[in-house]
C-alpha cells in the first residue's frame, strides 16, 4: 500500500499563511511555525487596537474642544453641560473640527451656551 501524502493541501495552507504574514520581518514572515504564532498575535493586537483607536480619538477631540473653550473663558465641563441644556446636538468630533477650522462659529456656539450657565449659578 502506498503512503498517502497530503502535500498539496498542506502546502496550500502554508502558502495562504505566508501570504498573511507578508512584510513581517525575518522568520516571522518566512518560517511556518513562527508565522503562525505571529499572525495570531497580530490579529489580537489589531482587534485590541481598533477599540483603543476610538478611545484615543475621543480623547484628542476632548483636548481640542477644552483648549478652545478655555480660550473663550469657559471650562469644558460647563460647555458640555450648556450644550445639553441648550439642546444643541453636536458630537465632540464635529465640535473639535469647528474649533480648529472655523473659530468664529465656535465662538458663536459658546455664546449660545453661556446664558444657560448663568441661570444655574
Amino acid at each position: 500500500m502506498t503512503r498517502a501524502r497530503s502535500g498539496k493541501t498542506v502546502l496550500r495552507g502554508r502558502k495562504r499563511l505566508r501570504k498573511l504574514t507578508k512584510g513581517f520581518r525575518a522568520g516571522r514572515g518566512n518560517l511556518y511555525r513562527q508565522s503562525a504564532m505571529a499572525i495570531v498575535r497580530a490579529r489580537a493586537y489589531s482587534y485590541r487596537d481598533r477599540k483603543a483607536k476610538k478611545r484615543d480619538f475621543r480623547r484628542l477631540w476632548i483636548v481640542r474642544v477644552s483648549a478652545a473653550c478655555r480660550m473663550r473663558g469657559i471650562r469644558y465641563s460647563e460647555f458640555i453641560f450648556g450644550l445639553q441644556k441648550a439642546s444643541i446636538i453636536l458630537d465632540r468630533k464635529s465640535l473639535s473640527e469647528i474649533a480648529i477650522h472655523d473659530p468664529d462659529a465656535f465662538t458663536q456656539i459658546v455664546e449660545m451656551v453661556k446664558p444657560y450657565l448663568v441661570s444655574q449659578k
